[in-house]
């Protein structure tokens, strides 16, 4: 049985202003229709043998994962949350003690959710390939044939030959200097560091066990005390929290025996900068990237952004990306992208929020859309999907007024409940016990106008919420 395990815990700092903590890259559609996150999960679960992945996301993405999952189609996951980040090597090990749980030879198919590939053909052949050796008890790791001198990856340095496709790991190389990796790429004996693998659970469990024992006690500890909540497997945040943070490379895959590597050239990025955005987009006959409202003249091998109902104009400009979101612009010469998680250290020291959310935030019922604000009062946009309804909740601080402009809503208001329709309103004095409702098949969208000396999204209290945030 292959079981993709899907890593999405990354926050993707790096693609600020469009990723930020609460919708990080992974669930972006950054390179056509679907995320990156729905793209990873349909590309494992069309390979020969494959079943419904497992799944390690941040708690805060629960819901955003299995949600995506259903719009593509996949039922079945398995959802682990992880109540904080300990970096990739203790998420494999509950991802491979979850997979062990469904089948005890299950072989495990390590795949981050924020990487793009081009060529799913190739990417498919390089996992049969890999099979064999995987099989055999090897941790295998996929290595991207490198196409240019990349000072943003690490390399693997390829070994003897273990069959016609598989090699041993002679050396993992940490992100080199220009001139340094393009020696490494005229050697022809270096690939990219890709961070995908394909071992046996049990496999990778042993080595865990024999080169970083407190981390495999921690993880399993989690994952024996986790608890279920809703459609998720809540770990236990007191045992995962002892897990040293550590990378699967530095714990496992630098110290064993018996670390493989496939080579493969499958039009492979990790979108880990608008750089590499850039560098795996379409582009014009002036290798300019064009997303959204924007007029670009003498302007090439730029990346330029623009979010609904906003022009961007760029005049002159070479080399730059500029990336705009409703509530602040990212203007950057390209070679200096990976800098930009500079802007967001400087935005969490200075207590701004602008890294952490985006203006309009999703949450398991719909989302809301920050309009306006300013002294004691705030205007949001709620959109209610059909059949959702918000956690009954009061305020210590706040009034609302609810005007609805498309839809039913049902509301509840302390020992009253009744419905409103489209250009009907209500008004929700301050303490009061409230509940919004859809009971329609077509979203509820209403405006809302909230009153009082502090209006900040902590100022909830939930009594019942068919969400478990209760």
């Amino acid at each position: 049985m292959l079981i993709p395990l899907i890593l999405s815990g990354g926050s993707g700092t790096r693609l600020w202003p469009i990723s930020r903590r609460n919708l990080p890259k992974q669930f972006l559609s950054l390179a056509g229709s679907e995320t990156l996150f729905q793209q990873t999960a349909r590309r494992a679960i069309e390979l020969p043998g494959a079943v419904p992945p497992v799944v390690v996301a941040a708690d805060d993405h629960r819901f955003l994962a299995a949600e995506q999952l259903q719009e593509i189609g996949i039922v079945g996951a398995s959802i682990l949350l992880e109540p904080v980040a300990r970096n990739t090597a203790p998420a494999i090990a509950v991802g491979a003690l979850q997979a062990l749980k469904l089948n005890a030879e299950a072989l495990l198919l390590v795949l981050p959710a924020d990487h793009l590939i081009g060529n799913a053909q190739n990417f498919a052949e390089a996992v049969a390939k890999a099979r064999p050796q995987a099989l055999a008890g090897s941790l295998v790791t996929f290595g991207i044939r490198p196409n240019r001198p990349e000072t943003g990856f690490g390399y693997i340095r390829r070994g003897e030959a273990l069959d016609s496709s598989t090699f041993r790991v002679d050396e993992f190389v940490e992100k080199p200097a220009e001139a340094v990796a393009q020696q490494y790429v005229d050697s022809g004996q270096y690939d990219w560091n890709s961070g995908m693998f394909l071992f046996r659970a049990d496999r990778y469990l042993e080595e865990l066990g024999e080169h970083a024992p407190a981390m495999l006690a921690a993880a399993r500890a989690a994952f024996e005390q986790a608890n279920i909540d809703l459609d998720f497997v809540r770990l236990d945040a007191d045992s995962f929290a002892m897990a040293p943070n550590d990378s699967i490379d530095y714990a496992v895959m630098e110290k064993t025996a018996h670390a493989a590597v496939v080579p493969v050239s499958c039009g492979w990025s990790d979108i880990g900068s608008w750089d590499a955005l850039w560098q795996a987009a379409e582009k014009d006959a002036l290798g300019n990237h064009l997303e959204g409202d924007v007029v670009a003249l003498d302007t090439r091998g730029s990346l330029v952004r623009s979010h609904d109902r906003h022009l961007i104009a760029v005049i002159g400009l070479d080399d730059v990306v500029v990336v705009t979101t409703p509530d602040a612009t990212l203007v950057a010469r390209r070679n200096a992208s990976q800098d930009v998680k500079k802007i967001v250290d400087y935005l969490k020291s200075a207590g701004r929020t602008e890294h952490d959310l985006h203006r309009v935030v999703h949450r398991p019922w719909g989302s809301y859309d920050s309009l306006e604000a300013g002294d004691r009062f705030q205007v949001k946009r709620i959109v209610v999907k059909p059949g959702a309804a918000l956690s009954l909740q009061m305020h210590h601080h706040r009034a609302e007024h609810w005007i609805v402009v498309k839809g039913v809503a049902e509301v509840t208001c302390d020992d009253k409940v009744f419905l409103l329709a489209e250009n009907q309103s209500t008004y929700l004095p301050l303490g009061s016990r409230h509940r919004l409702r859809n009971p329609g098949k077509m979203p509820l969208e209403l405006i809302e106008v909230q009153s009082g000396s502090y209006l900040g999204e902590d100022d909830i209290v939930r009594f019942d919420d068919v969400y478990g945030r209760a």
